[in-house]
């Protein structure tokens, strides 16, 4: 019995359910459209009410030259008293929507979560100047469906940030 379910594991393994998922699945599109509403409401507009229902409490956010944020809250009041609190300048995500992967995470076979990686870019606009590239860096995150069937942002890696050439 033994040997039948290590083979059956290497097996699934081998052939892919656990692979990305293709860029037509629900699952990635349900990702993008939360990766939208991270970022492209969030974000870009300063609304951080969207963090409500998409954050986890205790979410953990890694960054490469910002370090390390250990909570939602925390995470909210970088947010607030950062970029969202000048008037002088304006900063802008964008996704580059061909370098997004997603990878399924599971449990005994039940979906509990997925890895989106990709990379975007940043502009930056200063008040009273045109908008200017920013840089591209690379993010990994966790999602994790909740008992509610939600999928919620718990840990986020934001790293290798440069300028473009």
């Amino acid at each position: 019995m033994k040997k039948t379910s290590l083979f059956t594991s290497l097996f699934l393994i081998s052939f892919g359910l656990f692979a990305q998922v293709d860029s037509s699945s629900i699952l990635f599109k349900t990702l993008l459209q939360k990766d939208s509403l991270v970022f492209n409401v969030g974000f870009n507009t300063c609304n951080v009410s969207v963090y409500d229902g998409l954050v986890a409490k205790d979410l953990e956010f890694y960054h490469d030259q910002g370090g390390i944020t250990h909570s939602k809250r925390e995470f909210i009041e970088i947010f607030k008293n950062g970029i969202c609190k000048s008037e002088d300048f304006v900063s802008r995500r964008e996704l580059i929507s061909e370098s997004v992967k997603v990878f399924p995470l599971y449990d005994n076979g039940a979906l509990y979560g997925a890895i989106q990686m990709g990379e975007h870019r940043f502009y930056e606009k200063p008040k009273g100047k045109p908008e200017m590239d920013g840089s591209i860096a690379k993010f990994t995150h966790l999602w994790l469906l909740n008992d509610s069937g939600d999928w919620i942002l718990k840990r986020v890696l934001s790293y290798d940030h440069r300028m473009p050439k």
